[in-house]
């Protein structure tokens, strides 16, 4: 019988549940592993009580009391107090220390980097984070390996108080091998502003496409102390030489999962690989102006009632991580950006505008900056040409777009400006007094050093997306003013007179709906 398992030193592994891949073991009547983990009070086992009275009962002090039936002499040795020096090992467990609060970290895992060049899923599991917190956080990524560099999910709390977990797919083709940084935000959200932020960064190494599993798993044994091996049913996993390593070796399924850390240089064997880690997030300090807007809204629109020469009666606003532009629907439209055909007579939302797809091109940000992607049936011109559908170009100062290839002339925008946090688009077709757009991205502040304009953009205000709302910012001064249908925008800079802001942005669709449900009332009751 080893050490291990005699009944004087009996060792068991961590049992901490946050987490379940420490394989250090705890020495009897300790409350933490190695790791500091503290662990969970287990009741004695009858084992460890008949160990106890057995003990108790070797000793002179322990003997039963004279004329006692025999049934009581257990009860008396278990409950008579006992000299110092002949206390029994384990009668009671030890009183365990007060417990740490456990620090919130994603525990990431499911990466194979044998997968090199494919796609591959994490699977991301929030742990140890504060009760206090909304129960629903916003996860966003950032990194060259994601497509469009972007991708937003919600953990969401479940009745038992854990956290569904996140899958997060990514792929490495045609990436040149080596260290790719992913940034991780979290977000706690109150009445739509952010009230709680915490992030991370983790790095994934994309290997090269030769590379042998030796030289792949060498590396990864090397940067990551959290390994979890694992082979399937009713097999063999097998752990020999390292020291210092934090292993978890599970076999099933008839196979061998052996991992040899004493061979020499080189020759680490792995089967079925798992790999699996945890990064501890940070909560950031918000300022307390930013925790709260005063109008939360995602799209918005400002109207001047007395537009003069080259301005326009409608600047609408999108805060959105993908903007989709389409044909203008009164009732469940299916984009973001409604477009419709200007005529010289003004507005007609039949005739030409239903030669527009309801979904007909995405104008998203790319690696490069921002791209527009054809998604519809008629086609796209980008300066006179059409790239192709389902291929995106990368938007330049200056462009013209047309929608749609198989008529000129339906909707044709000009690409005015290009921010750091968004684009501004504006009709020149007979729509072009009547609507502008500000397509911004949320959250993101800007930066008008970098700003690229063309001079009819360049005499629009600074606006901006944080906390579920729009901003304001004056250039001069810094100052950085909420957007709300109180606010008084003849007093900001870059507004002309008689602008309003407009919770929605087509509040005429709103007035015609009205309108529209007004008299279908009427009708109702004369009938």
């Amino acid at each position: 019988m080893s050490p291990l398992d005699s009944s004087q030193n009996v060792m068991k592994k961590c049992s901490n549940p946050e987490h379940p891949h420490c394989t250090f073991w705890v020495l009897p009547g300790e409350n933490v592993c190695a790791a500091n983990h503290p662990q969970a009070t287990i009741a004695p086992s009858s084992y460890d009580l008949l160990t106890a009275l057995r003990s108790a009962r070797s000793e002179p002090s322990a003997t039963a009391l004279p004329h006692a039936p025999a049934h009581d002499a257990v009860i008396q040795v278990a409950s008579s107090p006992a000299p110092a020096a002949a206390a029994p090992r384990v009668l009671t467990p030890a009183a365990p220390a007060a417990y740490q609060p456990v620090q919130a970290h994603l525990h990431i895992s499911g990466f194979d980097p044998r997968a090199a060049g494919g796609r591959q899923t994490l699977k991301m599991e929030l742990r140890g984070m504060s009760a206090n917190c909304a129960p629903q956080l916003t996860l966003r990524l950032r990194s060259d390996l994601i497509p469009r560099g972007h991708v937003q999910h919600d953990f969401v709390r479940t009745t038992r108080g854990d956290w569904r977990p996140v899958f997060v797919e990514f792929s490495s083709r045609n990436k040149e091998h080596g260290q790719y940084q992913i940034d991780v935000e979290v977000h706690s959200h109150v009445d739509g502003a952010v009230a709680q932020k915490w992030v991370c960064t983790f790095v994934i190494l994309v290997p090269r496409r030769d590379a042998t599993l030796t030289e792949i798993h060498q590396i990864f044994l090397s940067t990551h102390k959290n390994v979890r091996v694992m082979a399937d049913d009713a097999s063999i996993a097998r752990v020999t030489g390292g020291d210092g390593c934090n292993l978890d070796v599970t076999a099933r399924n008839a196979g061998i999962a052996h991992v040899d850390l004493s061979a020499p240089q080189g020759k680490i064997d792995m089967g079925f690989t798992t790999i699996a880690w945890d990064e501890e997030l940070i909560e950031v300090d918000l300022p307390a102006a930013s925790h709260c807007h005063p109008h939360p809204s995602q799209a918005a629109c400002l109207v001047n009632a007395a537009p003069e020469a080259g301005e326009q009666r409608q600047i609408r606003l999108f805060a959105l991580e993908e903007c989709m532009l389409g044909r203008f629907e009164l009732v469940d439209p299916e984009a973001d950006v409604l477009l419709s055909h200007f005529s010289p007579d003004g507005q007609d939302n039949n005739g030409l505008t239903r030669r527009l797809s309801g979904r007909h091109a995405i104008i998203r940000r790319s690696q490069q900056g921002f791209e527009i992607e054809d998604v519809s049936r008629y086609g796209v011109l980008l300066d006179g040409v059409w790239p192709g559908k389902h291929k995106p170009v990368a938007l330049r100062l200056g462009m013209r777009i047309e929608l749609s290839a198989s008529i000129k002339g339906i909707v044709v925008l000009s690409v005015t400006a290009l921010l750091a946090h968004g684009v501004i688009l504006h009709r020149i077709d007979h729509g072009a007094r009547a609507e502008c757009f500000y397509l911004l991205l949320p959250d993101t502040q800007p930066a008008p050093a970098s700003h690229l304009a063309t001079p009819q953009a360049s005499c629009l205000p600074v606006l901006f997306h944080r906390n579920g709302g729009f901003w304001h910012l004056d250039k001069a001064s810094g100052k950085e003013t909420a957007l709300a249908p109180a606010t008084a925008l003849d007093k900001l800079s870059g507004f002309a007179r008689h602008n309003r802001f407009a919770s929605e942005p087509y509040p005429e669709c709103w007035i015609i709906r009205t309108e529209g449900a007004a008299l279908c009332d009427s009708t109702m009751q004369t009938a």
